[in-house]
């Protein structure tokens, strides 16, 4: 299997999504978005369930947000948040790529069963 070719650009991009989540608070963020996906949470109920306060969650939301691994959507007067699982995809593409086809680090039947 031949790997897609990765520019620049998208490694940048690939590097800053990992710097996002570089952070325990939005590493549990991410983490509670991906178990309510795919309706989401509210900063509230976040904030509650990581005893994160208010202002320190929303600077950490917008910066998952600002790298695209949260989407956020309105309805009424609350914001839900959402893991972007496209953009979680690309990510996780990336390292399964880089890992186990460019080279034979780790063997594609290690990473299914480690996720299975």
């Amino acid at each position: 299997m031949q790997p897609k070719h990765i520019d620049d650009e998208q490694v940048i991009r690939f590097a800053d999504m990992f710097a996002a989540m570089g952070t325990e608070a939005r590493l549990r963020i991410l983490r509670l978005l991906l178990a309510a996906y795919p309706q989401g949470m509210i900063p509230s109920d976040l904030g509650s369930e990581l005893g994160i306060p208010a202002s320190t969650l929303s600077h950490h939301l917008e910066k998952l947000k600002m790298e695209g691994l949260v989407t956020v959507r309105r309805e009424g007067t609350f914001l839900w948040y959402t893991a972007n699982a496209t953009a979680l995809k690309e990510l996780l593409s990336f390292l399964y790529a880089e890992c186990c086809t460019r080279n034979t680090a780790i063997q594609p039947d290690e990473i299914v069963k480690f996720c299975g």
